[in-house]
C-alpha cells in the first residue's frame, strides 16, 4: 500500500470528524440553548443537554474472508435516560464520526420528546463500508459490535435499532447474539427486526409515513390539496422511495426524485412504480437515464412540497431564497441549516424539521417494543392507526407552540422536545 493511501485510509478508519459534523453539533446546541431559554430554564439545564451523558468507543477484531484481521471503531451514545431507556440507530458507514453519533443521540432524545415516548436518546455506529464486505464479515462485525458494547445496551437500558446501510438482517445478528450472551430470548432488546423474530409490522415503511402523516398535516395548513400536488423529493433510499409511493398513491405529482448520482425530472410526474422496480438496494436509480440534473437544480424546481431525504446541510443560505416550495418537511438529519430555517420562515415557507418529520421511526419502534414486552402482536392496520394518532397530535402541538410562541416550527419542535427530559431530570434531583 503507497504511504499516502495508508494515510487516508488510517483517516477514515478513525473517523475523523468533518466540518459538516461539528456544524450539525455546534447548530444543534444553539437551538437548544434557544429552546431552553424561551421556556426559563437554567444554564445548568443546558450544561446536561449539551453532550450526551455516556459515550463510548469500541474498537471491534473481525477475521475477514481472506483470513486477515481487521479493526473496526464503533460508538455508542446515549444522550439522557431521565425519562426512561435510550433509543435509537446504528449506522454501518466509512464517515461515521463520534462528533456525528453526539448530535444525532440528541435528536433521538428530542424526537421521544416531541411524540412523547417514555425513551431518551441514544445511537450508535461503525466506520465500516457496508457495500464492500460480505455477508459472513457483515455478520461478524454486526455480533462484534454487540458483544463490545454489551454492559450498556438491553431492553431497559438502551435499545438499539435499524440506521443507514444497516436493515432487519443486522438487527436479528445482533439480537441473537445478544440472546446468546444473556441466554436467554430477548427480542426487547431491538427493535427493526424480521417479523417472524419479534418485529412489527409496519416499522420497514415507518418513516416515509410519518412524513407522510406530516405533509398532510402541513397541506391543510396552506390550504394545499395533496391530489395533484407537486412534490420534489431529495433521495430515493428508504425513506425517499416509500415517500415518494405514498404521495403518488394519493393522487400527487412527484415531478423530481434524486440520488447520490443525480436527479430526474418530468413536470408531468415521474413513473414512480417504474421507479421503484428499476432502483438498486442502495437506492440509485439516476443512473439508467441520461437526461439527470444535479441535487442543486433539484431542490430549486418549481414545486408545491420539497422533501429533502438524502443528507445534511442541502438547504442554506445560498439556496434558501431560491426554494420555490410552499411546504418544506425534513426527512434526512440536518438537511436545513439555522440561517437557512430564518430564511425559509422570513418568506412563509412552512418547515416541518427532521426531529418531528421522521419521529415515525422511533414512534413504531416504541410499538414494536411494547409487543416484545407484552408478548402479544398488532396488526398492521392497528399499527398505522396508533401512528396516524400519534404524528397528528405532535404535529398539531408543535404548531400550536409554533403560533402561539411566534418562533418557527423547528424551535417549537425544540421546545416541546426538551421540556420532557429537562422536567425528568429535574424530578430527579439532577439538576
Amino acid at each position: 500500500m503507497e504511504g499516502s493511501e495508508k494515510l487516508e485510509n488510517e483517516k477514515t478508519e478513525k473517523g475523523t470528524d468533518k466540518p459538516e459534523s461539528q456544524n450539525v453539533l455546534t447548530s444543534t446546541r444553539t437551538v437548544i440553548k434557544t429552546a431552553l431559554d424561551k421556556l426559563g430554564y437554567s444554564q445548568e439545564v443546558y450544561d446536561l443537554m449539551k453532550e450526551p451523558l455516556r459515550m463510548m468507543t469500541v474498537r471491534i477484531p473481525i477475521r475477514m474472508d481472506d483470513g486477515s484481521i481487521k479493526v473496526f471503531t464503533g460508538y455508542r451514545a446515549q444522550h439522557n435516560d431521565a425519562v426512561g431507556p435510550t433509543k435509537g440507530g446504528v449506522r454501518f458507514h466509512p464517515d461515521v464520526t463520534e462528533t456525528e453519533v453526539k448530535a444525532l443521540s440528541i435528536w433521538m432524545s428530542l424526537k421521544a420528546g416531541i411524540v412523547d415516548l417514555p425513551y431518551g436518546g441514544g445511537k450508535g455506529g461503525i466506520i465500516c463500508d457496508p457495500r464492500e464486505m460480505s455477508f459472513p464479515e457483515l455478520e461478524r462485525l454486526s455480533r462484534g459490535y454487540v458483544r463490545a458494547i454489551s454492559q450498556i445496551v438491553g431492553p431497559t437500558k438502551d435499545i438499539p435499532a435499524p440506521d443507514v446501510f444497516t436493515n432487519s438482517q443486522i438487527m436479528a445478528w445482533m439480537m441473537d447474539e445478544y440472546s446468546r450472551m444473556k441466554e436467554f430470548d430477548s427480542p426487547g432488546f431491538i427493535t427493526g427486526k424480521p417479523i417472524v423474530l419479534g418485529g412489527s409490522h409496519g416499522r420497514e415503511s415507518a418513516t416515509a409515513k410519518g412524513v407522510t402523516i406530516c405533509i398532510n398535516e402541513a397541506a391543510k395548513k396552506k390550504g394545499i390539496n395533496i391530489e395533484g400536488a407537486r412534490v420534489v423529493i431529495q433521495g430515493f433510499g428508504n425513506a425517499g422511495s416509500f415517500l415518494a409511493k405514498f404521495m403518488h398513491d394519493a393522487g400527487a405529482k412527484v415531478v423530481g426524485i434524486s440520488d447520490v448520482y443525480g436527479g430526474l425530472h418530468d413536470p408531468d410526474g415521474l413513473d414512480i412504480d417504474y421507479l421503484l422496480d428499476r432502483r438498486d438496494s442502495f437506492g440509485t436509480v439516476s443512473k439508467l437515464f441520461k437526461d439527470t440534473i444535479g441535487n442543486d437544480e433539484l431542490l430549486e424546481l418549481d414545486c408545491d412540497i420539497l422533501v429533502p431525504a438524502a443528507i445534511e446541510n442541502q438547504i442554506t443560505e445560498r439556496n434558501a431564497d431560491k426554494i420555490k416550495a410552499q411546504i418544506v418537511v425534513e426527512a434526512a438529519n440536518g438537511p436545513t441549516t439555522i440561517e437557512a430555517t430564518r430564511i425559509l420562515s422570513e418568506r412563509g415557507v412552512l418547515l416541518v424539521p427532521d426531529v418531528l418529520a421522521s419521529a415515525g421511526g422511533v414512534t413504531v419502534s416504541y410499538f414494536e417494543w411494547v409487543q416484545n414486552n407484552q408478548g402479544y402482536y398488532w396488526t398492521e392496520q392497528e399499527v398505522q392507526e396508533r401512528l396516524e394518532k400519534v404524528m397528528v397530535n405532535s404535529f398539531d402541538n408543535v404548531y400550536k407552540v409554533s403560533t402561539a410562541r411566534n418562533v418557527d416550527m423547528r424551535l417549537a419542535s425544540y421546545m416541546v422536545g426538551v421540556r420532557k427530559m429537562s422536567e425528568a431530570s429535574r424530578f430527579r434531583g439532577w439538576i
